[in-house]
């Protein structure tokens, strides 16, 4: 409960957000770190609990790994949202297609449902895009343990 109001009131105030960029920095390729840059803050954060929870729990964790830990979420810069949609797309986000993106909560359900897809197709190392792919729905070990230190937050 309290890492969801957590959530809330960052989703109202990104200045609360303080992600350690310099350790994402160092870690990604120079092309990846446009992507990473392009984030919201809140996701960014978000991208760094995950990549650093990934890594506690699997110290032997390949590069590669820790590079998609932390750009899982980048599809979400392609249409970044609003405060009210980051709460109403988290509750209710009907199956609606990836393209043409739409503006407006249309738009929002469409990053919520198909951002893995969004940042796929935008990272080179097809190792880094395979594991953002199937971040919601894992296939690969990697995947898998990607998406439970995603659940956690």
């Amino acid at each position: 409960m309290v890492g969801r109001f957590r959530r809330l009131l960052r989703a109202f105030l990104p200045s609360l957000c303080q992600p350690d960029d310099a350790w994402a920095l160092e870690r990604l390729s120079p092309e990846e770190v446009t992507l990473y840059q392009a984030m919201d803050v809140r996701d960014r954060e978000h991208a760094l609990e995950v990549a650093q929870t990934l890594l506690s729990r699997h110290p032997d964790a390949p590069d590669y790994v820790v590079r998609a830990a932390l750009l899982h979420d980048s599809g979400k810069a392609l249409r970044p949202y609003h405060p009210l949609e980051r709460i109403l797309v988290g509750l209710y986000s009907p199956p609606v297609p990836a393209e043409p993106l739409r503006s407006g909560i249309y738009g929002a359900w469409q990053v919520r449902r198909h951002h893995p897809e969004y940042a796929a197709r935008r990272i080179s190392d097809e190792r880094v895009a395979a594991i953002v792919l199937e971040h919601h729905h894992p296939q690969s070990l990697w995947g898998r343990r990607l998406h439970a230190a995603d659940q956690e937050f």
